[in-house]
């Protein structure tokens, strides 16, 4: 668990807790469970799914009902091991509901007219709204998120603010998975989302059934 990035190592420890539900306060949850562990300059990163589920922004896919055009755009979404992302109806709806359809149906032409040329992520470039962290149904997910579809959290960069005021560690908010990280949001502009990344690049809290969605992170030597 330990990581060099520019001749520094950093240690990743990972912070195993229960399944976090809607009824969980946020920032009294995140307390609890790095309080007894954190040393000084200690960054804490979380992971964006379990501030979603917090806010209510989880649901069941039974209660999701997709329209015409979620399953339409569904269906041309490149499916992966590492996430559905928007590539089920229930996915799809939620970001046309969180970023409209108009916006939907230009992120479709952008990749339309784009992809002759290769580029990648455009569809999400263009529709904005943070819909690349949608998420849904995955058999690997831990019960009972194995039935749910999530949006992003809302105002990742206060939420981390918030944690920070009451437990005064840097936070940093991210989206992580095998393929990548991308930082949702972090506690101060001078954490630079560079380092976010370098130090998670490997997803050392794992994708299925370990159940560390905190982290603390130490530099060591």
């Amino acid at each position: 668990m330990e990581i060099e990035i520019d001749g520094k190592i950093y240690a990743r420890l990972p912070i195993k807790t229960h399944v976090i539900l809607a009824t969980d306060p946020i920032v009294p949850t995140i307390k609890s469970y790095v309080d007894n562990y954190l040393q000084a300059d200690d960054v804490i990163i979380i992971s964006e799914k379990i501030i979603a589920i917090m806010q209510g922004r989880s649901f069941p896919i039974k209660d999701i009902h997709p329209s015409f055009w979620a399953k339409t755009f569904a269906k041309f979404v490149l499916k992966t091991p590492y996430g559905i992302g928007l590539g089920s109806p229930w996915t799809m709806q939620l970001a046309i509901e969180e970023a409209g359809l108009f916006r939907i149906f230009l992120g479709a032409i952008a990749v339309i007219m784009t992809k002759p040329f290769g580029l990648r992520g455009v569809f999400y470039k263009v529709v904005g709204k943070r819909v690349n962290a949608i998420d849904g149904p995955c058999d690997y997910t831990l019960p009972p998120y194995n039935k749910y579809a999530k949006l992003p959290p809302k105002d990742p960069d206060k939420v981390a603010r918030e944690i920070k005021d009451e437990i005064g560690h840097e936070v940093v908010i991210i989206d992580a998975n095998d393929l990548g990280v991308d930082v949702l949001g972090k506690s101060s502009p001078e954490l630079q989302n560079s380092f976010a990344k370098a130090v998670f690049r490997d997803n050392p809290l794992g994708q299925t059934n370990e159940q560390t969605p905190i982290c603390i992170v130490r530099q060591i030597k």
